[in-house]
């Protein structure tokens, strides 16, 4: 006897869930593998080094790489919560704090490889002719401390959670209504936790900053992404709009009813 088909609609809904999580996932694992790279706002935009005094501090608008992909992740996981409920979230930033964690691993390894001597001799001078040594680069790169990666970790998850609950509170009270203010208000959040949280652990706690090192790091880096998370609006209810004509009216409608529902129940 034949297995009975899925119906259309909830094909439409499993190949949605598995996008949007591989969108985030991908997003993910990205953010951390680039985020070695520290590059400058100020120097991308052609300005002069602002030199904020803070904290007794001069900072910059130095930023890592990652931020350019993180508010994909923060509009990816508000998407998954807004179709599929809290546990959906839940389960894909588990899986990916696991995958992030598998990376660091095998990208560690990958650094104590040893180099054939061809490659190094192919790739030992830069574009402007000046002498490197490629492995010890690619070394200095990828070598990650395990503070950065305890930090790394324990912020994205703690981060996720907040967001999710968040989000789920804002819903509560709301109902359907004010899309923008659960999405950019539990983003809002989260991130204020994630941003001290990363760098404390990795540079604090394993490292050698001050208190006022990490306070003025971490306000910088929450201040873009908090100017993010609210330039961003817009692309969240494009999305919307997208996943709903995708999806259709009355279906897009049934599933943020039940993921609303099972939230409010948990």
């Amino acid at each position: 006897m034949a297995a009975p088909s899925t119906p259309a609609y909830e094909q439409k809904s499993q190949r949605l869930f598995l996008f949007l999580c591989g969108l985030f996932l991908t997003n993910a694992l990205i953010a951390e593998i680039i985020g070695t790279k520290i590059f400058s706002v100020e120097s991308m935009m052609g300005w002069n080094p602002v030199q904020i005094p803070l904290a007794g501090q001069l900072l910059d608008f130095n930023m890592s790489a990652g931020v350019l992909n993180w508010p994909v992740v923060f509009i990816t996981s508000d998407l998954i919560n807004e179709y599929f409920g809290k546990r959906g979230v839940r389960r894909i930033s588990f899986l990916t704090a696991g995958f992030i964690v598998y990376m660091f691993f095998t990208v560690y390894g990958t650094t104590l490889l040893p180099p054939a001597q061809f490659w190094l001799d192919l790739n030992s001078t830069d574009s402007a002719g000046n002498s490197f040594n490629i492995n010890e680069a690619f070394s200095r790169i990828f070598q990650q401390g395990l503070g950065i990666m305890i930090g790394s970790i324990t912020a994205f998850l703690l981060g996720q959670l907040l967001d999710v609950s968040v989000f789920s509170w804002l819903r509560s009270k709301t109902g359907s209504k004010y899309i923008w203010l659960r999405a950019t208000g539990s983003t809002m959040f989260s991130q204020l936790v994630d941003s001290f949280v990363v760098i404390g652990i990795a540079f604090y706690v394993f490292g050698n900053w001050s208190i006022s090192q990490v306070f003025a790091v971490g306000l910088v880096n929450y201040l873009y992404k908090g100017t993010v998370a609210i330039l961003t609006t817009p692309l969240l209810y494009a999305a919307h709009y997208g996943i709903d004509s995708y999806l259709g009216k009355e279906q897009a409608l049934r599933m943020t009813t039940r993921a609303a529902q099972s939230t409010f129940q948990e």
